[in-house]
């Protein structure tokens, strides 16, 4: 896709053009949402402003017509790209991320337009389990249309931060591949969290459910699990290993839990251990 990005950043035109297009094309708003990215990490906020309002306008009309996916993909990977382009930590740029998708979650831009009420009913009408089940609930004290609401909510915001993740890493391997070759891969498998990030994570989602606040809780590991699949990267990068090793990485942690808890753990641990350091000082 490098010679894409090399026909994008020939000037403003082409960007907002491409950004434009994608964003009308239904489920190619990642790809819309990586070029404001990359205008963005090149240029700055000023000069992609114009690419970034090209993306988001055609956006903004899906967000009329009930998906505010692309929407707040594309506003969230270019407030992530602003702070890696400033601050040049990926772990800084995950953690805003984090933080400002559990606020769309928390401020209901997920909820379907009319609330959750009519999905609820469709269930009842369509399984007599979900029925029991809801009218369990209510039974129990419990506002099924709340815990509904909430639910599509972080999943629709689990969604919308792990597109913006990876339009990010898209944008800014184009970067790199552009002006920086090789850049991409050295950076990402550096990629590691400090203790006092990992601290302010915990701190957050332990004062999101003191104060009531579940969306923070929803969206605070997944900094950590991005820090967790960059040590892998980074293990398999430094051993020399075979990329088969990667495909099969990804086909496990996506279709295992017990897999996402193994990386959650070893990104946990990385954080005081700094495996790839210690790696790096053996093969010295």
């Amino acid at each position: 896709m490098l010679p894409i990005a090399r026909w994008l950043m020939r000037g403003t035109p082409h960007a907002a053009g491409g950004a434009a297009v994608t964003a009308i094309v239904p489920w190619l708003f990642w790809l819309s949402g990586a070029i404001a990215a990359l205008v963005t990490l090149r240029s700055g906020f000023s000069a992609a402003l114009p690419v970034i309002v090209a993306a988001a306008v055609p956006a903004g009309w899906w967000w009329m017509q009930g998906d505010a996916i692309p929407l707040a993909s594309v506003l969230l990977v270019t407030l992530m790209a602003l702070v890696l382009r400033e601050r040049m930590r990926w772990s800084e740029a995950l953690i805003v991320g984090a933080l400002a998708g559990a606020a769309m979650i928390q401020l209901g831009l997920f909820v379907p337009p009319g609330g959750t009420g009519p999905l609820l009913e469709q269930l009842r009408q369509g399984s007599a389990e979900v029925d029991a089940m809801l009218s369990e609930l209510a039974r129990q004290g419990y506002d099924a249309e709340a815990l509904a609401t909430l639910l599509v909510g972080g999943i629709t915001g689990l969604v919308v931060l792990l597109a913006a993740v990876g339009c990010l890493a898209l944008a800014r391997s184009w970067q790199a591949g552009l002006y920086n070759p090789g850049g991409f891969r050295e950076e990402f498998h550096a990629l590691r969290l400090s203790g006092r990030e990992l601290g302010l994570l915990v701190g957050v989602g332990a004062v999101g459910a003191l104060l009531g606040v579940p969306a923070l809780a929803m969206l605070v590991w997944v900094p950590l699990l991005v820090a967790g699949i960059a040590l892998v990267h980074g293990f398999i990068g430094a051993k020399g290993m075979n990329g088969l090793w990667l495909i099969a990485f990804y086909l496990l942690l996506i279709t295992t839990w017990p897999m996402i808890l193994i990386v959650l753990l070893a990104a946990l641990l990385d954080v005081f251990a700094d495996f790839r350091g210690r790696l790096a000082s053996r093969s010295d």
